[in-house]
C-alpha cells in the first residue's frame, strides 16, 4: 500500500524519496488533502530502448535535422525507425 505524502514534503527531500522508491515503495502525492499522483517503481519490462541517443553526435543533435529525419519516417513502421534512426547516427 502506497503512504501518503505532501507536495512539500515531496520537494524538500526528494532525494530521500528517489531512493525509496528506487526501493519498490509507493507514494501518493497530496495538496490541500487532496490526491494528486502517485509515484511508483519503473517495471522495467514496459521499457524497450529503440535506440541509445547518448551514443550519437558529441556535444548533441541538431533538433533540425533530428526533426527532419523524424518527419520522414512512417509512425506505424517500428523496424522503419530503427532503420532511419541508425542511418542517422552513422552521419555523426
Amino acid at each position: 500500500m502506497a503512504q501518503t505524502i505532501g507536495v512539500r514534503d515531496l520537494r524538500e527531500n526528494l532525494s530521500k524519496y528517489i531512493n525509496k522508491v528506487d526501493k519498490g515503495e509507493e507514494f501518493v502525492v497530496m495538496r490541500k488533502s487532496e490526491a494528486v499522483f502517485k509515484i511508483v517503481p519503473v517495471e522495467d519490462e514496459l521499457w524497450e530502448e529503440v535506440i541509445d541517443f547518448t551514443k550519437f553526435k558529441k556535444g548533441g543533435i541538431d533538433i533540425d535535422e533530428l526533426i527532419a529525419v523524424l518527419d520522414e519516417i512512417d509512425g506505424k513502421n517500428k523496424e522503419n525507425i530503427i532503420k532511419k534512426l541508425k542511418k542517422f547516427q552513422k552521419i555523426y
